[in-house]
């Protein structure tokens, strides 16, 4: 009898390990500050041909991370342009994700900060991206942006890593 009941006792175990082992690969959820489709918010922006695949990104869950895939102009998906481990961080009021980025051929840090743009009526959510050497992309720092732009959510992301 009590062999029959350890087997009882693991058989109904099984399944809540299988669930919490599930829930732990699965995917961060969706957090309305960063994903969907962003589109730079200048009226006339000059882009560099590197600078080109940021015009438009989505931005998605890609296994734990977060991950922006470059938008062509008809809506085609295009390559990976950065990746966030998990480096999502809050400081002050500054919600913001820090990553790795591609820049041409080369890898870059990436910063992107989200906020809400009390310029536009009614309020929206805004995204700005920047690209560089370090982290710190201060006004006097030595670390200038190779790329900084402001984006718009103008959708939901379509694009997934590949």
């Amino acid at each position: 009898m009590s062999r029959l009941s350890h087997l009882a006792a693991l058989l109904s175990i099984a399944p809540l390990a299988l669930a919490a082992t599930a829930a732990s690969a699965a995917p961060a959820p969706a957090s309305s500050l960063y994903y969907g489709r962003w589109t730079v918010s200048e009226e006339r922006p000059v882009f560099t041909a590197r600078g080109r695949e940021y015009k438009t990104i989505d931005v998605a869950p890609c296994g734990n991370d977060f991950c922006g895939v470059s938008v062509a102009d008809k809506g085609r998906c295009g390559a990976v342009l950065f990746r966030f481990l998990g480096h999502r961080a809050k400081d002050g009021n500054d919600d913001y994700l820090r990553g790795h980025g591609k820049w041409g051929t080369a890898k870059k840090n990436v910063v992107i900060y989200s906020y809400d743009d009390t310029e536009v009526s009614p309020v929206k959510r805004s995204l700005e991206l920047y690209l560089g050497e370090g982290y710190d992309f201060g006004e006097r720092s030595d670390n200038m942006p190779k790329f900084h732009a402001n984006y718009a959510r103008t959708g939901k992301a379509l694009c997934k890593a590949r």
